[in-house]
């Protein structure tokens, strides 16, 4: 039954009040009428449901970055660093050559951001750990090493950068999958936080098993294996998943690894193989 239905049944002349509509009182209005039952108007809109063929993965890049210590800053000065780190991150995309269209919209985090890359030739994962990642260190450098401690906090700007890549989800309403978790969960994880507070450098690269395995370990242009270091151990949906967290003053000391990350990576592999 529809709303015009209902409205050609309702009440009509002589009904008692509340009675069902087609209900006529009796004779001299002493019978009561009979009820019906109130049939509810199911003809709106219906949300969609979701079908499991109808999921299609889309094979993407991930990058996503996030402020260090925002919770700690006041909404002023919050508001001033989104703006800075949104303009800074486009800037190194632009120059590394990954413009606008080779990308999806920004997805805004609050203290951070994702970006999602399309798979393009012109714009191969290697792009994101070198040049992308370097300029925006140097970008921060810059803006951090100007007057920026100012009435309502410290304007300073460090972050915690991840990269991955794997199939991602989008509902209409956003995105979402397990690569998805699996990035943010290194993002966020203790060590690679740890690695940022132990840093004098702007950021702190951590990148996925599969990142590190399928490019860093190749040496491709500006990209050292020896600078990695797999320090992240988590488990997301039943899988262990590994990060490497790069040390930035390693590619800074020569060809070979810092010696703080080379024992580091050493006391981790002994103890893997023991």
């Amino acid at each position: 039954m529809n709303r015009e239905t209902a409205a050609r049944t309702g009440p009509r002349p002589g009904a008692e009040p509340g009675a069902a509509p087609g209900a006529r009182a009796g004779a001299g209005g002493t019978r009561a009428a009979a009820r019906r039952p109130v049939l509810v108007d199911a003809s709106g809109p219906r949300l969609p449901v979701v079908r499991r063929a109808r999921l299609r993965p889309r094979y993407r890049t991930i990058l996503a970055v996030d402020i260090e210590g925002s919770t700690t800053r006041a909404d002023a000065v919050k508001a001033e660093l989104r703006q800075v780190l949104y303009r800074l991150l486009e800037e190194a995309f632009n120059r590394a050559g990954i413009e606008e269209r080779y990308r999806e919209a920004y997805v805004d985090r609050g203290d951070g951001m994702l970006v999602l890359v399309r798979p393009f030739d012109e714009v191969p994962k290697t792009l994101l750990l070198y040049p992308v990642v370097p300029i925006l260190s140097a970008l921060l450098t810059e803006y951090n090493s100007e007057p920026v401690i100012a009435p309502g906090g410290d304007r300073r700007i460090r972050i915690r950068v991840v990269v991955h890549a794997g199939e991602v989800h989008n509902d209409g309403r956003g995105n979402f999958g397990e690569a998805l978790d699996v990035a943010f969960r290194l993002l966020d994880s203790p060590a690679t936080k740890n690695a940022l507070r132990r840093t004098v450098a702007p950021l702190v690269l951590v990148v996925s098993d599969d990142i590190y395995h399928s490019i860093v370990r190749h040496g491709y242009e500006g990209i050292r294996a020896g600078s990695y270091a797999p320090l992240v151990h988590l488990r997301v949906t039943g899988r262990t998943h590994q990060g490497w967290v790069h040390d930035a003053t390693a590619d800074l000391a020569g060809p070979e690894a810092s010696p703080g990350l080379a024992a580091r990576t050493r006391r981790l592999l002994t103890r893997r193989a023991v």
